[in-house]
């Protein structure tokens, strides 16, 4: 998810170059209907060869022709628009909550078009367990649709290790060196899943996932830091447009930014981390609800709406504690926007005054507007978006490797 463009190192010579050109060609398109005429005055490729490879792209199922394109004012009949096209691969998304497991399919235009939602607590649950039922949903979110995933992205609430898929560290779910992906893959076998099974498969911690959808689908800017919370937070660092993952792919981990280093021991082993004052568990505590099973986010605005003042207090705490550590990340990483995502977007009502309050009091030495920090409009269902949407920016800036080599052979392009 990292990284969308599967070229770089990859095939050199006529036939990169030649795939490097349907990338283009579809990424084109991708921005809005095109002619062919107009898609090589953009490219700067012939329309010989602009035309060669939207047919190529047609056989492949990734283009439709949609009617006349919208007269240019040049003189002549206005060409076919293209588009991309909605019947044909997809991608499929997959999250793993402490509270519930979640599947999607979003198809080429980036359009969500079917998904199932359990509710259960993984919480502790052995992996394997967890998964079968994960293998379950997206069985059934398969076969209930006419597209054909070409890829699957995972969102686990936890620190996720290269590419292939251990999840090394995952407090809330009590998880330590999963190898989810490959677990994953024997359970959509044992699902009677075996076409799942071989796509390729991606996993990412859920804060990142979150970050790229709200990157995608929110209409920010590149540069900004994204604060997520299920059981835990997390923060996806967006700068220059690209994920910033770190050396080991464990950026982010503002949940266990110690706020106050003498406070209460966390799950991870240190003290006075974040998670201890704006984390689930501790809002609740505080808010006097411990223990309470459901949708704690909606129960938290439901009381805090009504004016319990349990809980007015408890989101206060809350939100100076996610000032302090956001005051931490802009000075050290200068975003644009700081964004509220995740289950703290359905609380921002609450949560944004003490954080701006935090926020301008320790943030005197730069310049920072209360209007820089704000909430997501995709609220909890960024991780899910991000991981299904991966998969298609995937195949539009590499679209030749997911092609079906039966379609390149039919109109004798190199297979795959």
């Amino acid at each position: 998810m990292r990284e969308t463009d599967s070229r770089r190192g990859g095939p050199a010579g006529q036939q990169g170059m030649r795939w490097a050109n349907l990338g283009l060609v579809l990424g084109e398109i991708a921005s809005g209907p095109r002619s062919r005429a107009e898609v090589a005055a953009a490219t700067g490729l012939t329309r010989t060869a602009v035309s060669s490879l939207v047919d190529e792209l047609l056989t492949a199922g990734l283009l439709t022709e949609s009617g006349p394109a919208v007269p240019s004012g040049r003189v002549g009949r206005p060409g076919t628009a293209l588009s991309l096209n909605p019947e044909g691969p997809c991608g499929l998304g997959a999250e793993i909550g402490v509270e519930h497991l979640a599947v999607c399919l979003v198809d080429l235009r980036g359009e969500v078009r079917g998904g199932q939602r359990m509710e259960i607590c993984n919480r502790d649950r052995e992996s394997a367990a967890v998964l079968a039922d994960l293998a379950e949903l997206l069985r059934a979110t398969a076969d209930g649709t006419a597209l054909r995933p070409a890829g699957l992205g995972l969102a686990v609430p936890g620190l996720v290790g290269g590419a292939d898929g251990v999840v090394e560290r995952a407090a809330n779910l009590g998880w330590t060196g999963v190898p989810a992906v490959a677990e994953l893959r024997l359970a959509l076998r044992a699902a009677g899943a075996g076409e799942l099974a071989g796509l390729p498969i991606e996993a990412d911690n859920e804060a990142n996932l979150g970050g790229l959808a709200e990157l995608w689908f929110g209409g920010r800017c590149g540069d900004f830091v994204h604060l997520s919370a299920e059981a835990g937070i997390g923060a996806a660092i967006v700068l220059g447009g690209r994920l910033l993952s770190g050396a080991r792919g464990f950026a982010g981990e503002l949940g266990h930014v110690p706020v106050r280093p003498d406070g209460p021991q966390c799950a991870c082993g240190a003290c006075g981390c974040l998670e201890q004052y704006a984390g689930q568990t501790a809002v609740l505590r505080a808010a006097g609800l411990d223990g309470i099973r459901g949708d704690w986010v909606a129960l938290l605005a439901e009381r805090a709406a009504a004016g319990d003042p349990a809980v007015l207090t408890a989101l206060t705490a809350a939100g100076s504690a996610l000032g302090i550590a956001a005051a931490g990340a802009v000075n050290l990483l200068d975003p644009a926007e700081l964004v509220l995502g995740g289950g703290y977007a359905e609380l921002a009502r609450w949560l944004l005054p003490p954080m701006r309050a935090e926020l301008a009091n320790r943030l005197t030495v730069r310049p920072w507007s209360d209007d820089w920090l704000t909430a997501s409009g995709l609220g909890r269902r960024g991780p899910l978006l991000g991981a299904a949407a991966g998969v298609v920016r995937a195949i539009i800036a590499d679209p030749g490797r997911f092609a079906t080599e039966s379609a390149w052979q039919a109109i004798g392009a190199p297979g795959l």
